[in-house]
């Protein structure tokens, strides 16, 4: 492991810190193989009452790394784990979130966000589309609202993603929102948690099984297309792709 995530605990709550500052926390083969060995740690330890997604820096997720991209099965697996961990994870956001990271949040039970954070799905900007992550964004967010963000790429702040789903709570400060959430993780018993998650997520599951072999494909081919091969490169060389009007 390459150390991306640094791990806390605290009466019985797991954090799990992403810090690659080199690429914003962006989601690179090794960040996910990294947190995905991390959540299935804690998934079986009996000490964890619930697990925290946090971040260093300004930004929680900058998406995908365009230099190191996870293979999209990964992603998947990812996404999976936090959706079927037997242990509430929790997201507390004090940065931008784009693209991919939105994905991490649409898998969380909860999530909460402080008064700096922006939020976009930035794929049709790059010449792809929010394909993977759409098996945790659509069971969870408006769907008006996801038609929106999807097509046009917009910049949105942490009320309108409250507002739309995405978020479970905004505040002035993120850790006074979380306080009495994980304070009633810490009295909840952990099989009752279990149960609960399981109630929440079973829909929610099945409909990721269902989609997640087409999905997975649409990203491969959309990844492989000439259209984002020039969206990636003109991002990484910091202009506008030849389709921009």
């Amino acid at each position: 492991m390459t150390d991306l995530i640094h791990r806390a605990h605290d009466r019985g709550v797991t954090t799990l810190t992403l810090d690659s500052p080199a690429n914003r926390n962006a989601l690179s083969a090794a960040l996910v193989a990294e947190l995905r060995a991390a959540l299935d740690e804690y998934g079986k330890d009996d000490t964890v009452r619930a697990v925290v997604l946090t971040h260093t820096g300004t930004t929680f997720c900058a998406g995908a790394d365009l230099r190191d991209p996870p293979d999209p099965a990964a992603l998947v697996g990812l996404l999976r784990r936090i959706l079927d961990l037997p242990k509430p994870v929790v997201a507390r956001v004090t940065g931008h979130v784009r693209a991919g990271g939105l994905g991490l949040l649409g898998a969380c039970d909860i999530a909460a966000a402080g008064p700096d954070a922006t939020f976009a799905l930035t794929e049709v900007r790059i010449g792809v589309a929010p394909a993977v992550i759409s098996l945790t964004l659509r069971p969870r967010t408006d769907p008006r609202a996801l038609a929106r963000y999807y097509l046009t790429g917009e910049r949105f702040g942490p009320a309108e993603a409250a507002r739309i789903g995405l978020l479970t709570a905004t505040g002035a400060d993120v850790d006074d929102v979380l306080a009495p959430v994980l304070d009633g993780l810490r009295r909840a018993s952990p099989t009752a948690l279990a149960e609960t998650k399981h109630l929440l997520t079973a829909k929610v599951l099945e409909n990721f099984d269902q989609d997640a072999d087409e999905l997975t494909r649409l990203s491969s081919r959309l990844f492989a297309s000439a259209e984002a091969r020039e969206g990636m490169t003109a991002f990484l060389e910091g202009r506008e792709p030849g389709w921009v009007l």
